[in-house]
């Protein structure tokens, strides 16, 4: 136990990280449809609009995922909703990798992100319900690391070891997906309750035990009389009370930062890369090379966000990623224009700095800011917003891409302008402060 905390972090550390595990799954079907793309498209004679459809159908199924996973986690708990992900992932990765027709792919990718969208939104839930608030931003944004490891470890497999397995490659790509989704499932098992749906469920003495294992007696005792407390009255709470005037204001600024996360452009670059990089005229290896060390560049700052999310705080890290991607677009249209060398290292530093800022910050804020009372069906609304916005960026960006080329990326800098005095205006730190001392800053009107 740490003696000046009272927590004992190697078990808190232990349970987050086993849950952020499904941060994972995401990682990896977030990266493998860019290194199998090549393949897919002589496969099934993928046009843009195949190609857009199927990158961006993962979404659909996120979105599908994310309304299951709300009704699970209320109902069932976010353990078994975690271990359903877990399974769900599973059997859609073998599908994928055995998918005979285009048809059969997309209604097994479409399943594959129903996992994914059930652990995006319950992993980093589970970890803000468990975490103390101390610690709570860096074990939060420890769910965006797994996922920055599904995408390099996927991106390495992919070019090391699968892409000289010929025309087939792309089902060891997907099959490879039954691992760490297996790992996941077990990992799960061990798993305790979140203390908050305990007490909501009237078991307290369970909560008890558990926030036992995470803290000492004070901790225990403070935790439990501030959950009962956040979750007075929450047992009529529905979708309808989203819209009361005391929860709309946090609702809002949840669906604007999941939207954000997504318009602000720069999943192009990890679903996209090789189409990138060969209208400069790259070859199919340079171009899965270069997934690769996108991937490697986006871990390293995922680690650098960790350790600045509960120092410097989340609204200075957004203000930086928001800023810094619209200046770092311009250069890149400049250089995609020019067909210049210079695109990777452009590249490569717009993927540090999101992955400093907006892609961990930005779940961390949708784990913390919303009441107890809505915290289920609000998260599951910024996270359904999210991945539709997932869906419309990816969607249209083999079109925008075949029409508009370089200049595709003037429409993302404008977009991070417009985020830069969003977060500016409309975002309340919240670094270091209790789940309930967010809601009562968020619910003031």
């Amino acid at each position: 136990m740490n003696k000046q905390t009272g927590f004992k972090n190697k078990y808190v550390l232990g349970i987050s990280f086993i849950s952020a595990l499904g941060g994972y799954l995401f990682g990896f079907d977030f990266a493998v449809i860019s290194g199998a793309l090549p393949f897919l498209q002589k496969q099934f004679a993928f046009s843009s609009y195949w190609e857009g459809f199927a990158t961006g159908i993962l979404a659909i199924g996120a979105i599908a995922g994310c309304i299951l996973a709300g009704r699970v986690a209320d109902k069932y708990g976010r353990r078994p909703g975690l271990m359903l992900a877990a399974s769900l992932f599973a059997a859609s990765s073998l599908a994928m990798a055995l998918a005979p027709t285009r048809d059969f792919f997309l209604v097994a990718r479409f399943a594959a992100g129903a996992g994914v969208g059930m652990a995006s939104m319950l992993s980093p839930m589970y970890i803000s319900e468990i975490a103390p608030a101390a610690i709570r931003g860096r074990l939060v944004a420890m769910n965006q690391l797994t996922v920055v490891l599904g995408i390099l470890i996927t991106n390495f497999v992919n070019y090391y070891w699968l892409r000289n397995l010929g025309v087939d490659a792309w089902r060891y790509m997907f099959g490879f997906g039954i691992i760490p989704s297996g790992l996941f499932l077990l990992g799960t098992y061990f798993l305790p309750e979140s203390p908050r749906w305990l007490v909501n469920n009237n078991l307290e003495i369970r909560a008890e035990i558990v926030l036992s294992k995470i803290g000492d007696s004070v901790f225990v005792r403070e935790s439990i009389t501030m959950i009962k407390g956040s979750l007075s009255g929450a047992a009529n709470i529905n979708y309808a009370a989203l819209l009361k005037r005391a929860m709309l204001p946090a609702v809002l600024t949840g669906i604007g930062l999941a939207v954000f996360q997504q318009f602000c452009g720069i999943n192009t670059v990890f679903n996209y890369a090789p189409k990138i990089f060969q209208s400069i005229g790259a070859s199919q290896d340079d171009q899965l090379l270069q997934t690769v060390f996108i991937g490697s560049v986006n871990l390293v700052f995922t680690v650098v966000a960790m350790l600045l999310v509960d120092r410097l705080g989340r609204k200075p890290l957004m203000l930086i990623g928001a800023g810094g991607l619209a200046i770092l677009y311009v250069f890149i249209v400049s250089a995609l224009h020019a067909n210049a060398g210079v695109v990777s290292v452009l590249l490569l530093a717009a993927i540090g700095t999101y992955a400093m800022t907006l892609a961990p910050v930005i779940w961390v804020l949708i784990a913390e800011i919303f009441p107890s009372k809505i915290r289920s069906a609000a998260i599951t609304v910024a996270v359904v917003s999210l991945w539709m916005a997932y869906f419309i960026l990816v969607f249209t960006f083999p079109v925008l891409f075949e029409h508009l080329k370089e200049n595709t990326f003037y429409i993302y800098a404008g977009i991070c302008a417009g985020g830069f005095f969003f977060v500016l205006f409309r975002i309340r730190e919240t670094k270091g402060k209790t789940l309930e001392e967010v809601e009562q800053a968020m619910t003031m009107h």
